[in-house]
Parts: C-alpha cells; structure tokens; sequence
C-alpha cells in the first residue's frame, strides 16, 4: 500500500514538474529579430554555383608572393653562378624547344640558366602557388592576348610584373596585375579618382595591357624589347640601343639596361621555363577551385558598401576586396553618368537579383538612422528669406517642409511686385520656374513654394483622430511598415508604439496614426 501511495506521489510530482516546465517553455521570450535578419528571411535564395572558398581568397590575395618577386628581380645578381643540380646541356636543349614554338628570341644566355636555377633552388613553393593562381587568372589573360594577336606567352608577364596580385603596388607607385603607373594607366583610360582605380580592375587592366604591348610591339619590332620597355619605357631602351652601337638584340644591349629591366626579361624566360617544363621538375600545382568564369557582375543603382553587401549576402568583405579591388575605401560609388559594377560569385548574384528592390530598401531604411544636419535658427531672419537660403543650398531642417502652388500673373504684374506680395525673392521665382530674363506675360502660371511648418503655428489643430492599428506580418520591418502607410516614418512608429528599433514580431498590434 505505502508503495502505491508513494508511487502516486511520484507521478504527481513528474506531472507537476511537466507543467510547471512547460509553463517556462511557453514564457520563453523570443529574441529581438533585426531590421536585417528579418529582410534575409525573406529573401529568395537560387543555388547555383559554388561559392569562394575562403582559404582559396587568401591565397589569391596574398601579398607574400608579390613583394618576393618585387625583390628578386631588384635585388639578385642573376648574373653570379648558382649551385643547382641541372646540367647546362639540358637547359639549352629545352630552351632550343621554347624558341622552337615561341615568336620570342631565346636563345642560351648564363644568366638565363642562373636566373633559372634561382628560381627553382629557392621559389618552387612559390611557383606552385602560382600555378594554382593562374587557373584563375590565364582563361581571361588569354582571351585578350587572342584578341589584339599577341604571343600567348605574354601572359607570364603578369607574374613577373605582380605574381598575379591585382593589388600589388611597387614602391614607385606602380599598381594592379599589370603595374600601370598613373600616367601610362591614363593613357589607356584607366580611371583614377578618390573612390576608385581601375589599374586594380584585372578586366580593364589586362584590356590596358594589350593595347601598350602592341604599341610597344610597333615601335620596336621584337618582343624581347617589348618587354624591356615595358619595365624601363621606350626612351630607356632606345638609349640602350644606342648606347649598344643601334645592336636590337635584347642580350646585346642588356648591360647598357638599368639594373631591375636587365634582370626583368631574364626572369620573365625563366618563368616560361618553369611553367613549360613543371612536370620535369616535379612542380605540383593545387587545384584552382574556382575559375574566373564562375563569377558575374551587375550594374549597381546607389552607393554599396562592402560591408553592408557582406551583412546581406553572408559574403567575406575579403571575398569583396578580391573579386572588386578597383574600389579603393570599399564603397562602390553611384553615378548616373557612369555606371560601376559589383562582381560576385555566380550563386551571390542569383541572391542580388532575385532581392533585388529588399536590398535598396534596406539601404534607405539605413539613410533613415543617420544623424541629420541640425540648423541653428537666428530670430533676427526673416522667415522668407531664411526659407529661401535653406532651399538654394539644398538643406532642409527636419521640421521644414515646403509646399508648391500655383500662382496665375495678372496684367501689369512683374516678378518684383509677385515676390513682395508671395513673400519669396526674384531669385527664387526664377530658379523655380527655369526663367532666364524677368520677362512674363499675364495668364503664366508660376510655381511657388510655401513656408514651412515649422513657421506655420497659427494654423488651426487638425481634430485629433481615432487610433488606427496594424497586425505586424511575418518579413514586416518598421520601413517597410511605414511605406505602407504614407505619411508615416519609422520614427513616429517608434514613439506612437513605445518600441526601441526594429523591436517587432508577427502577430503584434502597432497604432499608424499617433
């Protein structure tokens, strides 16, 4: 009997301890969702392609790589013997192979063979990393080498110029894949302005490249000195000529050359090399894991940040960086003159397009929380002429809001006679109404805007009206709450309903009219 009645007791007390937990479940406060966590559970989310890896990023974007070949053709004697374990005869029989099936000059040089073995004694890390990066880089580099007819193998040249860095910069200013300086990238319409630098677009820059190589190519006739005037300038390299008793062999006039473009075409071959013969010299490259062609661009219609595109499509700002490094402060500038656009991964831009109106939305829900101009207002001015300044210079305090009416001229009115009787200036009338002259003619219509509110207080009081209410729907935010109600702003949510920011969640009751 003790036992049932304990057994009981028991059961009562689980039972009781159940509801009492259930209670507490049921308490549970839900987290404040915000104004963005709420826009994205909404957004339309296409899968397609796969997106960056951002260990892969990092690499892409390493600056290691760059400034160690900034320093090895500035700094190494390519000219002194190297100890390395490959023979000379092998070399020059696989340069015979290069020269064989290349338009460039290469011929056996000692400091070729040693700028070779230098490259694989100390950088063959570096290289298969580069072998890697260039999975990304060469299906574009080719595609414009093919368009304006130039070597294919002019695509080495980036690695020399950058080791594929499209933010690499010299310490002389020179900047991007293809290391324009600023007046060389102006020549080739690369833009340079405070927001952005397109000698950083790898798209532009290549384009940029291409056109200069074949004027180079123009003027000199050998690809060899191409590329020594593209690392010294044409002026250099036709004093070197000159110098070299009018001798137009690149190894012939290479002492008379300064001493970083005398070691620039040896270390360019030598990458030719090394890319040519990887395989014989074990160089095992990663695997790219994504190409160029798996990203795409779309034409921006307002001001971005990277940070607040990464806050909307869960993106890395690095990942930003990288695929758009023309931007230099990380904001994309809007311009109705000239459009700019956004490159992302393919299955990003599906999300961009398909949120498309949500994302501008979200950035003018954001115009909405900065801190506005305040305008200190003197007595001693005239309310018109006040009204009046505020509107020529554009800013309006956030109590002024002016009207327009029409004002129809009567015979023998003038402007000077309709500002005194309006209250405005002749200035103003005419700025309104697009006048060149003070010339009108009776029957005209023009346009005239009222004080503001602000000035407006003898006004009689609207009757106050009747509370209104919305129920809040799943995806609402107050911006978008307030759109669907004109007239209404975010902030007057905020006070008419005593909510804190986006403080809001499906099935609440909120007033819409004070």
């Amino acid at each position: 009997m003790k036992k049932t009645i304990l057994y009981v007791m028991l059961l009562l007390s689980l039972y009781s301890f159940g509801q009492e937990h259930a209670e507490r479940e049921i308490n549970i406060q839900l987290p404040k969702v915000s104004y963005l966590d709420s826009l994205k559970a909404t957004f339309i989310n296409h899968s397609t392609s796969n997106c960056i890896d951002e260990r892969w990023v990092s690499e892409l974007a390493n600056i290691e790589l760059s400034e160690n070949m900034f320093s090895d053709i500035s700094e190494i004697n390519f000219d002194a013997e190297v100890s390395y374990s490959l023979s000379s005869e092998v070399v020059k029989k696989r340069l015979a192979k290069l020269d064989a099936r290349s338009p460039f000059n290469i011929e056996y040089n000692p400091a070729l063979e040693n700028t070779i073995k230098t490259f694989l004694k100390n950088r063959t890390k570096a290289f298969e990393r580069l072998m890697a990066i260039s999975e990304y880089y060469f299906p574009m580099f080719e595609e414009h080498l093919a368009k304006y007819n130039i070597p294919m193998e002019l695509k080495y040249l980036a690695i020399v110029e950058s080791a594929l860095n499209p933010r690499a910069k010299s310490r002389v200013g020179a900047s991007g894949l293809w290391q324009f300086m600023y007046p060389t990238g102006k020549q080739y319409n690369l833009e340079v302005n405070s927001y952005v630098d397109e000698r950083y677009d790898p798209l532009k820059a290549t384009e940029a490249a291409c056109q200069y190589l074949s004027s180079l190519y123009e003027i000199f006739g050998d690809w060899s000195l191409v590329l020594a005037s593209y690392n010294a300038g044409p002026t250099n390299v036709s004093k070197a000529i000159r110098r070299s008793g009018g001798s137009q062999n690149y190894w012939n006039i290479r002492k008379n050359l300064p001493r970083e473009t005398a070691n620039y075409v040896p270390a360019f071959l030598a990458t030719m090399y090394i890319y040519e013969f990887r395989k014989e010299h074990g160089l095992q490259p990663k695997k790219a894991t994504l190409t160029y062609f798996e990203t795409d661009t779309i034409q921006i219609k307002r001001q971005l940040s990277f940070k607040q595109i990464s806050d909307l499509l869960d993106i890395p700002v690095q990942q930003l960086e990288f695929l758009n490094p023309i931007f230099k402060l990380n904001i994309i500038p809007y311009e109705l003159e000239k459009p700019h656009f956004l490159r992302l991964p393919k299955n990003k831009i599906g999300l961009f397009v398909s949120n498309e109106d949500k994302i501008y939305a979200y950035l003018e829900y954001l115009e909405t929380l900065k801190e506005k101009t305040k305008i200190e207002i003197n007595p001693s001015v005239s309310k018109d002429s006040l009204v009046s300044n505020l509107h020529e210079k554009n800013v309006i305090p956030e109590k002024i809001v002016r009207k327009m009416r029409f004002y129809t001229i009567k015979p023998g009115d003038n402007l000077m006679k309709i500002a005194e009787k309006q209250g405005v200036l002749v200035s103003d009338l005419k700025k309104w109404n697009d006048l060149k002259t003070n010339a009108i003619m009776a029957g005209q219509k023009l346009k005239i805007y009222t004080n503001s509110k602000e000035f407006n207080s003898a006004q009689p009081e609207t009757p106050t009206k009747k509370s209104e209410f919305y129920t809040v729907q799943k995806g609402d935010t107050l911006f978008i709450i307030s759109k669907k109600h004109p007239g209404v702003t975010v902030d007057d949510l905020k006070k008419w309903n005593s909510i804190p920011d986006d403080a809001i969640q499906p099935g609440m009751k909120l007033k819409i009219n004070g």
